[in-house]
């Protein structure tokens, strides 16, 4: 897929529909920005609220020193 997308006079850009749907992106979703050579490369970001259960079952205990507790 390959679209154009326009700078305003803000510096803003508009993500074109079908980019947005191919990726699942709404509104107030967070991309990183990363500048590569010539480029610029908007990469969508995992929602913190994604991470949760992440670890289930992990074993928190760690030894600590006495004078730590």
């Amino acid at each position: 897929m390959t679209s154009v997308a326009t700078l305003s006079s803000k510096f803003q850009i508009t993500i074109p529909s079908e980019a947005r749907r191919q990726l699942g992106l709404r509104a107030g979703h967070c991309l990183e920005v990363r500048v590569k050579s010539d480029r610029i490369e908007l990469v969508p970001q995992e929602p913190v609220a994604a991470l949760l259960g992440m670890f289930v079952g992990a074993d928190t205990k760690v030894p600590r020193e006495r004078d730590r507790i």
